[in-house]
């Protein structure tokens, strides 16, 4: 398959290392055809933390701008944004697509709202209950049609608690709104690189979940591969060929271009 990935990230987020010229170089000496990068959105305000400033979003869009014209003909570049959806934030959503600088968004669901209104860290849930509300807030988000995929859809089940029904109905709400809608979704290799833990059913990744991926395997949904690298030498590591092998593994139906399927 042509070698790409749409889920990178640069210093400009505060949590990752490398600069976007670092970036672009590893992955064209990886044998990448398309770089997508998608630093998390800068909130006005920055209410969240671990995010880029708003006073670096011109810069960010400049260094990635260059790479792509000294990249032309070689590699396809992108620039974009892995961002939440949250309602209230349509306008700004809408206003980074406005200036023309960004060409796409993924939805990272890192927290969501809760029936009551209640705002929840992903990796920090009380119970499984509130599952199918964070899904409910992704499906949402993709109905907007300003975002391009689910970034790692099954981040939810990082959480200890033990699969049971509340897991299998989340997972069946995303796979019937994807299948419906032709939502694309991303087999995510970060949760490789982060091993093994302990749940209180056992021991596995934190994602990728088989107990959404097999359902994902019944379905002609679209899945492309992400490695949601947070160093350039992390572009095209072995865990992205692990990402890839499962993939396969499993019968989910990949692609490798997002604007068009």
């Amino acid at each position: 398959m042509k070698r790409v990935n749409y889920h990178t990230h640069t210093s400009y987020c505060r949590h990752a290392k490398g600069t976007v010229a670092e970036y672009a170089q590893e992955a064209r000496k990886s044998g990448l055809e398309v770089l997508g990068f998608s630093d998390h959105i800068p909130y006005p305000g920055n209410p969240f933390g671990y995010r880029m400033d708003r006073e670096d979003l011109q810069a960010y869009c400049h260094e990635v701008l260059a790479v792509k014209e000294q990249y032309k003909g070689e590699m396809t570049v992108y620039c974009g944004f892995e961002s939440e959806y949250d309602r209230e934030w349509i306008h700004w959503y809408e206003e980074l697509y406005e200036t023309g600088q960004c060409e796409y968004l993924l939805l990272g669901q890192h927290w969501f709202c809760d029936e009551e209104g209640r705002r929840w860290q992903t990796g920090n849930v009380p119970s499984t209950t509130l599952y199918p509300a964070y899904i409910r807030q992704v499906l949402e988000g993709m109905k907007t049609g300003l975002f391009q995929a689910v970034a790692h859809p099954d981040l939810i089940f990082m959480n200890v608690h033990a699969w049971d029904e509340n897991c299998d109905l989340a997972c069946d709400l995303l796979v019937e709104g994807c299948a419906k809608e032709g939502y694309l979704l991303e087999y995510n290799a970060n949760g490789y690189r982060r091993g093994i833990c302990e749940f209180d059913d056992g021991e596995r990744f934190q994602y990728p979940h088989k107990g959404l991926w097999e359902k994902v395997a019944k379905t002609r949904i679209p899945v492309v591969v992400g490695s949601d690298c947070h160093s350039p030498g992390l572009m095209y590591d072995e865990f992205v060929k692990k990402a890839y092998r499962e993939a396969k593994d499993m019968g989910l139906n990949l692609v490798t271009d997002i604007f068009n399927r």
